[in-house]
Parts: C-alpha cells; sequence; structure tokens
C-alpha cells in the first residue's frame, strides 16, 4: 500500500495485525484499550503499555489512514482488598475494604472517593506526557447501562463461561465460581459467593454470609464480572480491536479471550510484553525497593529518554536500573535527527513532529564536567558550558539547560558516592605525562578551533597518541596500530573515579586544555604525595 507497508519495526508489525482484523470485521474504526487498576497510583509501567499502545496507534494511522481511538479504562467498581501502604489516613479506608473503590472515601481528601481520587491522577499522568487518549470508568459504564446487554448475554451463556474458568481452580473455587460478583444492597461490598441461580432474564439469586437470600439485576450496576470475564466482556460490549497487557496476564490473556468467543465475539489483537528486571536481572518488587520509578526516570533523564528506552523489543526482558539513563538520554538525542524517518523510534516519539536540535554537548560528556568540577550545582556546570559555547545560556539553550540539571542530579546521586580513585601504574603516569605535554604544545591551536566534531576528533586524536605506546597497543585486523581499553580505563579511574565513560576528547573540548593539564597534574600530584606517605 505504501512505504509503511515494509518498515519492520514491531509496531507496524502490530498494525498490520490489526488492520487485518479490521478488514475481516468490516470495521472502518479501531480501538484501542489500555487498563488501569486505581487502587495504586500510576507508575512506570503505566507509561510504557499507554506509550506503546499509542505507537501502534500512530503506526495504524499511518499504514491506513483510517480513524482510531485510545480507550483508557480504569476499573475502580473492583474492591478494595487491603489499604495500601502510601496513603494519608489508613484508618479511613480499613472500614470501606471489599466495597467499590468509587465507594471507598478518598484519603487523600480531595475527590468524592477513593477510586474517583486515583482516576484524576491517572488523568493528570497521562496529560503529563501529551498522550491523546479518552478515559473510561468501570463504575460510570457499569452504572449507565453500556454493559447491560453484554451481561444479559453471559447469564445466557452463565455455564459456558464457567467451563471456561473451572480447569484452572482448585476444587473448593470450582465448586463456588461464578463471573459474577454482586454488589451487596446494604454493606456494599462486592460478594464473591455462590449464585443459587443465575436466570437468563439477568436475575442472580444468591445468599450473603447471614444466609440472607437476595434478587439482584446484573444490569444497572447492580453487579460486576470477575477480573477475567470482566476483560471479555468489556471487549466485546465495547468492540475492543487490540490491547496490550504484561507477561503476567498471558494466561488472562488466553481465557479472557476464550471467554469472548463463547459470548460470540472475536477477541481483540494482543500483544504481550515483557516485564522489567532489576540491575542483576531479578524481578523487580516493590517492598524490595529494587525497581526505578517513573518520578527517579524524569529527575535523572527527560521523559523522551524514558520513551525511548521503553520502544526497543518490548517483548524482550530488559534491566531497568539507574545504570540505563544516561545511554537513553545520548541515544535518544542522537535519534531526534532522524525523527522524521517512520523507521526511527523518534517518529513515534515525536509525533507531533517537533523533535528538538540535540545540543553540542552530550549527556555522557556533561556527567564527566560534572565530575570534574565536582560540583552538582548546575550554575557551576554552566560555567564550563560558558566556555565550551561562549552564546549559550540556559534561556537560549532550554533542552541543554534540562540536561545540565539532570546530569547535576545523576552525578550527585549515583556517581560521586561511587567513585573510586586510584593512582596510576608507572606506565598510565607515562601516558599521562604524555596526554598533558601534547595538550600545552597544541593549546593555542585548539584554543583557535571552533567548537564541534572537528575539534573533539582532533583532541580524540591526540588522547589516542598519548596512549599509543608499550603495553596500551594494540593491533588492528588491517595490521595497523591501535589503542587497547586499558588506556582509557586508566584515564578514567585515575582522573574521574569511575571506570568507563564517553569519548574523552570530547570532554577535553568542552573542559579546556588548561582545565584538563590541571586536573591531569593534580591526579598526579595526589598520587606521589600519597605514595611519598607510605
Amino acid at each position: 500500500m505504501s512505504d509503511f507497508e515494509s518498515i519492520p519495526l514491531w509496531p507496524f508489525a502490530e498494525a498490520r495485525k490489526l488492520r487485518d482484523r479490521l478488514a475481516a470485521q468490516g470495521k472502518a474504526e479501531a480501538l484501542f484499550e489500555t487498563g488501569y487498576g486505581p487502587s495504586g497510583l500510576p507508575h512506570i509501567g503505566t507509561f510504557g503499555e499507554v506509550a506503546r499502545t499509542s505507537w501502534v496507534r500512530r503506526a495504524f494511522t499511518a499504514l491506513t489512514g483510517m480513524p482510531s481511538r485510545l480507550l483508557a479504562f480504569s476499573d475502580d467498581m473492583d474492591g478494595l482488598r487491603k489499604v495500601p501502604d502510601n496513603v494519608p489516613n489508613p484508618e479511613l479506608l480499613r472500614p470501606h475494604l471489599g466495597r467499590p473503590l468509587t465507594e471507598v472515601p478518598d484519603p487523600f481528601g480531595t475527590h468524592d472517593s477513593f477510586g474517583r481520587h486515583n482516576n484524576a491522577r491517572l488523568r493528570a499522568f497521562l496529560d503529563a506526557f501529551g498522550f491523546e487518549y479518552e478515559f473510561a470508568s468501570s463504575t460510570d459504564v457499569y452504572r449507565a447501562g453500556t454493559f447491560d446487554r453484554a451481561l444479559l448475554r453471559m447469564c445466557q451463556v452463565h455455564e459456558e463461561v464457567r467451563q471456561v474458568i473451572l480447569p484452572t481452580l482448585g476444587a473448593e473455587r470450582r465448586a463456588t465460581y461464578s463471573p459474577f460478583l454482586p454488589v451487596h444492597p446494604e454493606s456494599r461490598i462486592v460478594m464473591q459467593v455462590p449464585m443459587e441461580e443465575v436466570r437468563a432474564d439477568g436475575t442472580l439469586v444468591w445468599k450473603d454470609e447471614d444466609g440472607k437470600r437476595w434478587e439482584t439485576p446484573v444490569t444497572g450496576g447492580h453487579c460486576k464480572a470477575q477480573w477475567k470475564a470482566d476483560w471479555a466482556l468489556r471487549w466485546y460490549a465495547l468492540g475492543v480491536d487490540y490491547e496490550m497487557s504484561g507477561k503476567d496476564l498471558i494466561d488472562s490473556v488466553k481465557l479472557s479471550s476464550a471467554i469472548c468467543r463463547v459470548l460470540g465475539a472475536e477477541p481483540p489483537v494482543t500483544f504481550t510484553y515483557e516485564m522489567f528486571n532489576d540491575e542483576q536481572g531479578g524481578k523487580i518488587s516493590k517492598s524490595k525497593g529494587n525497581g526505578l520509578s517513573i518520578e527517579e526516570w524524569l529527575d535523572y533523564g527527560p521523559p523522551e529518554s524514558l520513551a525511548w528506552f521503553m520502544f526497543a523489543s518490548p517483548g524482550s526482558a530488559k534491566r531497568l536500573h539507574k545504570g540505563v539513563i544516561p545511554r537513553a538520554v545520548d541515544d535518544w538525542l542522537a535519534g531526534t535527527a532522524k525523527a522524521a524517518d517512520p523507521a526511527n523510534p523518534a517518529w513515534f516519539i515525536h509525533a507531533d513532529g517537533a523533535a528538538p536540535e540535540p545540543p553540542p554537548i552530550s549527556f555522557a560528556t556533561l556527567l564527566n564536567l560534572a565530575g570534574i568540577a565536582n560540583t552538582d550545582d548546575p550554575a557551576k556546570l554552566w560555567a564550563y558550558v560558558g566556555k565550551y559555547l561562549p552564546d549559550a545560556t540556559p534561556a537560549t539553550q532550554p533542552l541543554l539547560d534540562r540536561l545540565v540539571r539532570h546530569a547535576c542530579a545523576y552525578w550527585r546521586d549515583f556517581i560521586a558516592p561511587a567513585r573510586a580513585f586510584r593512582a596510576p601504574t608507572p606506565e598510565e603516569r607515562e601516558g599521562l605525562e604524555r596526554l598533558a605535554a601534547l595538550l600545552r604544545e597544541r593549546e593555542v591551536e585548539f584554543l583557535a578551533m571552533p567548537p564541534g566534531p572537528d575539534k573533539e576528533r582532533a583532541l580524540q586524536d591526540l588522547v589516542y597518541d598519548a596512549g599509543r605506546f608499550g603495553p596500551f597497543v594494540t593491533t588492528n585486523k588491517d595490521g595497523s596500530q591501535g589503542v587497547g581499553r586499558a588506556w582509557f580505563q586508566g584515564l578514567y579511574e585515575v582522573l574521574l573515579g569511575k571506570s568507563e565513560g564517553p569519548r574523552f576528547g570530547g570532554t577535553v573540548a568542552v573542559t579546556g586544555v588548561e582545565d584538563t593539564v590541571r586536573l591531569i597534574e593534580s591526579a598526579l600530584a595526589r598520587a606521589a604525595a600519597k605514595l611519598a606517605r607510605g
């Protein structure tokens, strides 16, 4: 159909599946959905799911030109299972366990219920990132009768729905399972009780814990469906065409899809994304605190860098930790040059076409500068930047200013506490002395060069020349001599107290020859003094 047809990126692959579904169904508009459990606050996984779904939607629009909608659906009619440990006034919630979240008081005191409060937090969260979506409340949808026809249909095929779920349950649960959860007319608790009778006219007959018998209509918000049946009900009633979910919900997707077919509809195209791991590859646990929150990421990097990290290979497990942020920032900045190319992630991240021009200093270099300046003060870091870019100010370079602030925070919290300077080996001392001498010899030449890639390359060549001797020399495949990683690792460990970083020539270009030489001489003097003290 177009050039979009051959783009291999995963959002286009998903869009092609969705296009085929709509063609088979004879539909002219696609409905994307993403779900949210409002018993907790939005988190980094919420961002990932909505962002990825939005990217598939963008690919679908480009591929087909067909209209679409994205529905952010809140399961706010669920009963409150436990009191969260991160809310004020928890005693306010305890008497309301089991009641729909939209009938539980708001411990924050800002809305008429806990569910409405968290819904507002979700919408503010999505709005802050500029997502385009429609919002739906489970409570409102049930009460408005939107699900009534689907609920009546579920009554008619009640036993068939049960047979989908029963094989997955233990013996005791199998004996009592029903997809329906009536809301107790008096206590307002969402009841998990056996159904004595499920009538085709939509009446549920059941008893509460006191043995009192009730007849409850399934319609009008008087009951809701159990989780897997509820998901299928939503797909069936709303005509959902596409939904993503995490690997932990694979079985739920299978069961909900089977129930959707029992109800009489084809389930949507689904996509399973992998969960994040911690730095060691282990499962992230809130109780262990080994994950990374979205607030933490946004302290240390722009939201676009998080989007870049989320884009790559969502079907593969990724380690989410502080160490991935600098690379994600610089990869995003490099990608902005191709924001007009739909085969580049930046095309999805900057859907409005307003990709910024990357600043002339990388994020990794800013982290080096913070180490050289030994500061987490943006004003002091800007003093270095100003030497390299005399016309740049926070006002004229707002993106660079954001990066400076992120770099200061990242250096303060992660790099500075972990720094471990060491004394140079004799060979490293010789190489550092050679580097300082070469810099002094060509200082006037470098001062005359304008900022930019040519100056950075020239300084990087000089860094190579300083290390091209003795144990640091390597032989390339073509027989030429190169410089091994050991030289650069020693450079970083002796001068900056860490084992790696960006190309050192870029750091020298921004720091300046004079300050770089001073840094080298200070490090060598410090090591000599320590050696003299024994």
